[in-house]
C-alpha cells in the first residue's frame, strides 16, 4: 500500500512534468502518468494528480501546448496511413523543456497555485451546494405534490363511498313505494270483492256506493 507521506523534490517534479507531457504527445491520458509515476515514487496516483494540477502544470504552460499539437498532428498523420516507426527521441517539447530552478521565487509560484487550486476547489463546492440546495427544493416541491395527490384520492374514495350509499338509500326508497302501490291495489281489490249494504225503510238492502 502507497503511504508515502514526505516532500516532493525538484527531480519528482521534473520526473512528472516529463512523464505527462510524454503521455500528451502519444495520445495517452493524464491518469495513465499519474499511475506511472506514482509507481515509481511509490506515491498514490491521486497525489501526483494533486501535485500536478496545484503546482507543477502551471509551470508548463507552453510545453503542454506544443505537445497537444504534437499529439493532433500524429493523429492526423494516422488518418492519412502515415505510419511512425517509434516517436522522436527528443521532441519539440523535450527540446524546449527546461526545469525550473528551486529559487525563492519558485517557492512562492508553488504556494500561490495551491491557493488558485484550493479557490477552484471551493468554487467548485459552491457550484455543488446551489445544485444541491435546487435538488432539495424540488424535491420537497415533489413531496408537497404526492400528497395533494393522496388527498385528492381519498376526497375521490369517500364521493364513490357517498355515492353508493345515496343509490343505496334511492333503489330501498324504490322498493318501499312499490310495497305501498302494492298494498293499496290489494286493499281496492278486497273492497271491492266485499260490498257494503244497507236496508232501507221498507225492509230492501241496498249496496253502499263508496
Amino acid at each position: 500500500m502507497k503511504v508515502r507521506q514526505d516532500a516532493w523534490s525538484h527531480e519528482d517534479d521534473v520526473l512528472l512534468a516529463e512523464t505527462v507531457l510524454r503521455h500528451i504527445t502519444e495520445g495517452s491520458t493524464q491518469l495513465r502518468a499519474f499511475d506511472e509515476v506514482g509507481d515509481e515514487l511509490n506515491r498514490t496516483s491521486a497525489a501526483c494528480g494533486f501535485r500536478w494540477n496545484a503546482v507543477v502544470r502551471a509551470k508548463y504552460l507552453n510545453q503542454i501546448e506544443q505537445a497537444k499539437k504534437e499529439r493532433k498532428e500524429r493523429k492526423r498523420a494516422s488518418s492519412y496511413n502515415y505510419y511512425y516507426a517509434a516517436p522522436p527521441a527528443n521532441p519539440t517539447w523535450a527540446k524546449k523543456f527546461t526545469p525550473p530552478l528551486q529559487t525563492e521565487m519558485a517557492e512562492e509560484m508553488d504556494i500561490q497555485n495551491v491557493i488558485q487550486y484550493l479557490q477552484s476547489l471551493a468554487q467548485n463546492k459552491q457550484s455543488t451546494s446551489m445544485w444541491q440546495v435546487k435538488a432539495d427544493v424540488l424535491e420537497k416541491e415533489n413531496e408537497s405534490l404526492k400528497m395533494e395527490v393522496s388527498q385528492l384520492q381519498k376526497e375521490l374514495q369517500k364521493l364513490k363511498q357517498d355515492s353508493t350509499i345515496i343509490e343505496e338509500d334511492y333503489q330501498s326508497l324504490i322498493q318501499i313505494m312499490n310495497r305501498a302501490r302494492r298494498m293499496a291495489v290489494l286493499e281496492d281489490d278486497e273492497e271491492t270483492a266485499h260490498p257494503t249494504f244497507k236496508m232501507d225503510k221498507n225492509g230492501n238492502l241496498e249496496r253502499v256506493a263508496k
